[in-house]
């Protein structure tokens, strides 16, 4: 799923026909997405994450969030979870394309990008269908 919206936030995903999440990765090996701002980002290598995973855990959200939340003002549930980047970092996303009752642990997912709102995208997460 691809959009032609701009993106919620700068940095988050790479411009390219397949896009990957960015990350930034300390000399150490230590991952951070996304990657900190000011003094905190100096000094990462800005890194591309996988763009498969697996479902590490999840929830719907059926309540809209407190402020500062900054969403469509008709709330709808969605869907959240974390997915593991096997050997990088677990990251907590949307997931799209997908019931509640569809989505098991251990799953494979894959990475898309998806519409916000009206103006902005997002990053997701979708089963891997075969």
């Amino acid at each position: 799923m691809t959009t032609d919206r701009q993106p919620i936030a700068s940095g988050l995903w790479s411009d390219e026909d397949n896009p990957h999440l960015l990350a930034g990765q300390a000399s150490d090996g230590k991952i951070f997405f996304p990657i900190p701002e000011g003094e905190s980002g100096k000094g990462l290598e800005v890194i591309k994450l996988s763009r498969k995973g697996v479902l590490w855990s999840f929830t719907r959200q059926d309540f809209r969030p407190k402020p500062p939340y900054d969403g469509p003002e008709d709330f709808t549930p969605f869907l959240l979870g974390y997915i593991e980047l096997p050997g990088e970092i677990i990251v907590e996303s949307h997931i799209v394309d997908a019931t509640l009752e569809e989505l098991e642990i251990g799953m494979a997912m894959e990475f898309v990008i998806t519409a916000f709102d009206d103006k902005r995208a997002t990053f997701a997460f979708k089963p891997e269908r075969k």
